[in-house]
């Protein structure tokens, strides 16, 4: 029992109280209490009280039969307790305020017209034989219709303010949260930098010192193989395999050295859609078991931009090829192009089994890969060519659904 008394008391409202204390109020200094108005002034409070926690009248249709409640509840209780005499005429304050406050201007005012047509029909009901209105009587009256029109005016005024004030408020949470996610991506670009550059010093170092003893394996193994005896077959054998080997190996440094030396971009006013067809013939040329679809969205309307065509190439063959191999063989591909604030966004699009949550952060790291003979190079080079351009890169991806690689060029600016 006490529980419920308890939960009881914690939907009790302090406004509940408040509203039930008034109107309890209105009734005990009221000097002749009529059982109908007692009626009334019960209705008004439970009506009141209910009203927010019954979910009908929280719709605008809702809102608009409390409304009309109330002021068919207050003209009633006008009525028995004198008509245009009455002491109650405030009561009509009641409907007028919650017009104000939920229904917007014209709302606002329908309601205030017809609280005060409604106090102003009592007149059809006085006998004028026996009742004569006085000027002061005229000028009380039109005070008291003067008094409701300002109240639901200043109410009105009041909640618009404070309107104004909450989307100010919730703009400008808007914009913090955007600038914070802007500022996360910011440093996560900054941490990645960093990363590229002490990688890339390190890589350009080892690569020098490689390149010459493979050089010398290599020409090793070519003396070797010449002069080793034809009948000799596992020696031939070793010896092209040493060659193959030191000539992957030089592919990687190779890689390795493209990573790290600065880029020399020699920009030129071009369109992007030519760079992407391009970077689409090579993969079908260079990667013909790939049995994919790719789909041009390309838009109309997307500017020039000015970028080193080769490079930004390899761009979007690296994303394309990343894009085929994650995709089923016969599946699709689909590259979009679109102008956005400031340059132009080109995204590729693969419906392919998706990259895990956890790898995200790290794909554009260098010597990251989870392909088996990768080399975790290919991303690190697009995003190095990307951020040289002054563009920038996003992906978004999950897991057997595809991956989303969105590319940001800044266009050419006008002269």
């Amino acid at each position: 029992m006490w529980k419920g008394i308890c939960a009881t008391l914690k939907r009790v409202r302090s406004q509940d109280v408040v509203w039930l204390l008034f109107f309890f109020a209105l009734g005990a200094v009221s000097p002749t209490l009529s059982d109908a108005e007692v009626q009334l002034l019960v209705a008004l409070a439970i009506l009141q009280v209910a009203e927010p926690r019954v979910p009908a009248f929280q719709t605008p249709r809702g809102r608009i039969l409390a409304i009309a409640m109330k002021l068919a509840l207050g003209y009633l209780l006008i009525g028995v307790s004198g008509g245009i005499t009455s002491s109650y005429y405030l009561i009509l304050l009641v409907p007028v305020v919650a017009a104000a406050t939920t229904l917007g201007a014209l709302g606002a005012a329908l309601v205030t017209l017809g609280a005060c047509g409604a106090y102003l029909s009592f007149l059809a009901f006085i006998d004028w034989e026996q009742f004569v209105l006085l000027p002061d009587d005229a000028r009380e009256l039109m005070l008291r219709v003067l008094f409701l029109c300002l109240t639901s005016y200043l109410t009105y005024q009041l909640v618009e303010t404070n309107r104004l004030q909450a989307r100010r408020y919730q703009t400008v949470a808007e914009q913090l949260a955007q600038a914070n996610r802007d500022l996360q991506r910011a440093e996560a670009a900054v941490r990645r930098s960093e990363r590229l550059a002490a990688l890339g010093q390190l890589t350009a170092g080892l690569a020098h010192e490689l390149r010459n003893p493979l050089g010398t394996m290599k020409a090793s193994a070519e003396v070797l193989a010449k002069n080793v005896p034809p009948e000799n077959e596992v020696a031939h054998e070793l010896a092209g395999y040493i060659a193959a080997e030191v000539d992957r190996l030089n592919s990687l440094i190779t890689r390795f050295l493209d990573f790290a030396r600065p880029l020399e971009l020699k920009r030129r006013a071009t369109e992007i859609t030519e760079v992407i067809d391009r970077a689409i013939e090579q993969l079908h040329r260079h990667q013909p078991q790939l049995d994919v679809t790719v789909f041009k969205n390309y838009s109309p309307d997307v500017p020039l931009v000015p970028i080193d065509g080769q490079l930004v190439e390899r761009v979007f063959y690296n994303l394309l090829e990343n894009a085929a191999q994650a995709t089923p063989p016969g599946g699709t591909i689909t590259v979009k192009t679109r102008p956005v604030k400031g340059g132009v966004e080109i995204a590729v699009i693969d419906r392919g089994s998706g990259i895990p949550p956890e790898h995200l952060e790290s794909i554009f790291n260098p010597f990251f890969t989870t392909k088996s003979g990768g080399t975790g190079l290919g991303l690190a080079i697009v995003s190095k060519i990307v951020d040289e351009h002054g563009g920038r890169m996003a992906v978004e991806s999950e897991v057997g659904q595809g991956t989303v690689f969105r590319v940001v060029l800044p266009a050419e600016t006008e002269p």
